[in-house]
């Protein structure tokens, strides 16, 4: 078996020598990250749609929702609080231990690799919603056949596209960060990890095979096949409905029944109106529980320089008809 190594032969855009292996896979996507995409999202997906009848059937232990409810957003959290607000977006400043600690966090969502995530996520706000953006429901057209081939593409098709973000573009700092250049080339090895720690838990909580088959069912194929759908839905459904109260230069919207779901995500239009801040829920009742750890971690002294909105921030950002109502 041989291993990559660990840098890659192309020089970088100053000439200064080879550049460091960003992760797993290239520019573009072989047949085999296809197949490998395919089985990540479709087995998740089918247990997803078999969680119905399953209930009715063998029943749901206190134990299954416990794990479910636990690995959901201890991966949701990875995914918001890490990849998103604090790797692409630079909401705050954290010590090595907290940043190592939310990569591997967001890798136990099975979404992807760190850099990859990251390069993909910030190429979006470049061209949000226009030619460039990797997912942008509006892709196709405004019509209604158009929007709903483009919700499709937003939602899960823009993923098997053979073309990909360029990580080295897009994600350099990410690059030639060697903690989160590993972590993120470990992405199958976390993905083991997060599925397998469920069954682990539930066989030796209740000594049989049955429970943990049960806790692999409900804690690591329903749970990560709903944080994907979730994930998903703020780049379909939040940039083609939802409240506008805040100026952007894309159609991101407020959708307020994904909020506790999305772990504060759904708050999307502000977040594009200012994308580095760390709460995106600044509304009263905008509830968002990744705003709340992220405070958390500053009172730790883990986090600092955390963006917080000011009051005269965020009404430069709202729309002049929503601050005459307000």
């Amino acid at each position: 078996m041989t291993t990559q190594p660990d840098v890659i032969s192309e020089a970088g855009a100053d000439g200064a020598g080879p550049l460091p292996r960003a992760t797993l896979g290239a520019d573009s996507k072989g047949s085999v990250e296809q197949i490998a995409l395919g089985l990540f999202i479709g087995v998740p997906f089918v247990a997803l749609l078999a969680a119905i009848p399953a209930v009715w059937g063998w029943g749901m232990s206190w134990l299954d929702l416990g794990l479910m409810v636990f690995m959901y957003y201890l991966g949701c959290h990875g995914i918001t609080i890490g990849f998103h607000r604090y790797f692409t977006h630079g909401s705050f400043k954290a010590n090595r231990g907290l940043r190592v600690a939310l990569a591997i966090m967001g890798s136990m969502a099975v979404e992807g690799p760190l850099v990859r995530w990251v390069a993909d996520h910030r190429r979006h706000h470049r061209f949000s919603d226009a030619e460039g953006d990797p997912h942008s429901p509006w892709r196709y057209g405004e019509t209604v056949p158009a929007l709903m081939k483009g919700l499709w593409w937003a939602h899960m098709g823009w993923m098997f596209d053979e073309e990909q973000t360029p990580q080295h573009k897009y994600a350099p700092d990410l690059v030639k960060d060697p903690d989160l250049r590993r972590v993120s080339r470990q992405f199958v090895l976390w993905t083991m990890v997060s599925l397998m720690i469920p069954p682990l838990v539930g066989g030796l909580v209740t000594m049989t095979w049955w429970g943990a088959f049960s806790a692999f069912f409900w804690g690591s194929l329903v749970r990560v096949a709903l944080l994907h759908h979730v994930t998903w839905s703020i780049n379909s459904i939040c940039h083609a409905m939802g409240k506008r109260p805040f100026k952007s230069r894309d159609k991101s919207g407020n959708v307020w029944w994904l909020a506790v779901l999305s772990c504060g995500e759904s708050w999307h239009n502000l977040h594009h109106a200012d994308p580095t801040s760390a709460r995106h829920g600044v509304l009263r009742g905008q509830v968002d529980s990744s705003a709340r750890i992220i405070r958390w971690f500053e009172l730790l002294g883990w986090a600092s320089d955390v963006r917080w909105p000011s009051s005269d921030r965020i009404a430069a950002r709202r729309k002049e008809d929503h601050a005459k109502a307000a």
